[in-house]
C-alpha cells in the first residue's frame, strides 16, 4: 500500500506540476501581450499628445492670422468706402464735358497707381512699365495715328461741339 500511495502522490504531484507549468506559460504569454499593448498605448499617447500641442500652436497662429486679416479687411473696406465717397462727390460727366483730355489723364494716372499698388500688395515691386494706352501722349499727329494701341482702345475721343 505504501507503493500505491507513493505512485498516487507522484501522479498527483506530476499533475499539479503540469497544471502549474501550463498556468505559468499562459501567464507569461498574457504578460507579453500586455507589455506589447502597453508599448502601443504609450506610442499612441505620445502621438496624441504631440498632435494636441501642434493643434494648439496652429490655433494660436490661426487666431493671429485671423486678427491680421480682419484688420486688413477693415482697412480695405475703409479704402472702398473712401473711393465710393469720392466718386459720389465727383461729377465725372461735367468734368468730361469741360476737359475730357484732363479727365482721361487723371483717370489713366489713377488706374496706373492702382495697378502698381495691386502689384506691390501681391509681392511685386511696383515698377512694371505703364502699358501703351497709359503713356502720355507726345508728338504731333491725329488721335488716330497712334500705331502702338491695340484694336480695343480705351481712349476717349473729345466731344464734338457745334
Amino acid at each position: 500500500m505504501g507503493a500505491k500511495l507513493a505512485i498516487i502522490f507522484f501522479m498527483l504531484t506530476l499533475a499539479m506540476g503540469s497544471v502549474g507549468a501550463w498556468y505559468y506559460k499562459q501567464t507569461q504569454e498574457r504578460i507579453a501581450v500586455l507589455h506589447s499593448n502597453n508599448a502601443k498605448l504609450e506610442v499612441a499617447f505620445d502621438t496624441a499628445e504631440s498632435s494636441i500641442e501642434v493643434l494648439q500652436e496652429e490655433a494660436v497662429k490661426n487666431a493671429k492670422r485671423t486678427a491680421r486679416l480682419q484688420s486688413e479687411l477693415q482697412v480695405a473696406e475703409a479704402y472702398g468706402d473712401n473711393l465710393r465717397k469720392r466718386l459720389r462727390e465727383l461729377d465725372l460727366v461735367q468734368d468730361a464735358i469741360k476737359d475730357s483730355d484732363d479727365l482721361e489723364e487723371r483717370m489713366n494716372g489713377a488706374t496706373a497707381k492702382l495697378w502698381r499698388e495691386l502689384e506691390t500688395s501681391t509681392g511685386g515691386n511696383g515698377s512694371t512699365p505703364l502699358p501703351n494706352w497709359l503713356q502720355p501722349k507726345t508728338g504731333a499727329g491725329s488721335e488716330d495715328s497712334n500705331t502702338d494701341t491695340e484694336s480695343i482702345s480705351t481712349d476717349s475721343k473729345p466731344a464734338k461741339t457745334n
